[in-house]
């Protein structure tokens, strides 16, 4: 009986968040203010952290 562990599923949670995390960084170089505010809002989907990596990004709303 095969199947994956929960801290195999968890490790991979964590992968899939880092990988769209640097994403997100890396576009932010070029990012409109609108775009910035998209990107904001995808990370609030992603992970519960949202609010120190939004802060560190300088993502705040103003």
């Amino acid at each position: 009986m095969g199947g994956i562990s929960n801290r195999m599923k968890e490790i991979k949670r964590r992968r899939h968040r880092r990988e769209k995390v640097a994403h997100f960084k890396s576009k932010l170089a070029k990012a409109s203010p609108s775009e910035k505010q998209v990107i904001a809002e995808k990370l609030r989907k992603l992970t519960e952290g949202c609010d120190t990596l939004i802060a560190s990004m300088g993502l705040e709303a103003k």
